[in-house]
């Protein structure tokens, strides 16, 4: 249960925090914390989260934990919580919103497929079917033609794009890639001002395996953060103008 504001932060604080953007993160902050206090990590949990603490730290065994507590700044307390809450993150969203994992998976799957492909982005039509044609009948390479005539930021990879999630791709240009077989090269075809040819490298769907199943449902608990915040910052704002207002 968070506390209310007006009660522990004065107004000139809470006016300097909306002023500069913090009063959101400062609530989105203490309900991370009001509800991950409330999440109960096994022993075995508890001591995977520090002995990959110490890994990252590069520090040598367990009994350094102490010199990293001391030189931390923080309480004892204080430490071990920041440490175990993204251990109690995932359990918080397993537990809330694992259910519905699947779900949004199925509804998101076309940012989570991803590709790999090469680009050709010419001005010219006439160029562009032109180096299509060589490409097409192997007297040059797509590599070659795009580090030389590509007018994109492809040209510094000599044309190679991805991993990416296929929808970060232009519309037109993901269809034609998703109805695409790897290898295919595709006719020259206009995006905006640009003609384009392209080839299809790698296709990657997206499956929905455990690890996925966390990332959707971390995705769907801080989607509620978000939404908690907003209706907390709201609540907060009426409340200051009924009592701007009264007074």
């Amino acid at each position: 249960m968070l506390p209310d504001l007006r009660s522990v932060l004065s107004p000139e604080a809470l006016k300097l925090l909306t002023k500069h953007g913090l009063l959101d993160s400062l609530i989105e902050r203490m309900l991370v914390s009001d509800i991950t206090n409330m999440v109960t990590l096994t022993e075995e949990t508890q001591k995977a989260a520090i002995n990959n603490f110490l890994r990252q730290q590069n520090a040598p065994s367990a009994e350094a934990l102490n010199e990293l507590i001391s030189s931390s700044g923080l309480s004892e307390e204080a430490f071990y919580e920041q440490l175990f809450r993204p251990a109690r993150m995932a359990q918080l969203a397993k537990e809330e919103f694992g259910a519905k994992a699947e779900a949004r998976f199925l509804s998101q799957k076309a940012r989570l497929d991803r590709v790999v492909y090469s680009l050709l982005r010419l001005s010219s039509q006439s160029q562009a079917q032109e180096l299509y044609l060589r490409i097409a009948h192997g007297e040059a390479n797509f590599s070659d033609l795009a580090g030389r005539y590509s007018q994109g930021m492809e040209r510094n990879t000599n044309g190679v794009i991805g991993p990416v999630p296929l929808n970060q791709a232009h519309p037109t240009l993901s269809e034609k890639l998703r109805a695409a077989r790897p290898g295919m090269l595709l006719e020259p075809f206009r995006i905006d001002r640009w003609w384009v040819v392209t080839r299809l490298e790698r296709f990657a769907p997206a499956s929905f395996d455990e690890r996925m199943a966390e990332q959707m449902s971390m995705e769907l608990l801080q989607e509620w953060l978000k939404e908690e915040t907003g209706r907390h910052l709201q609540a907060l704002s009426t409340q200051t103008d009924a009592g701007s207002a009264s007074s």
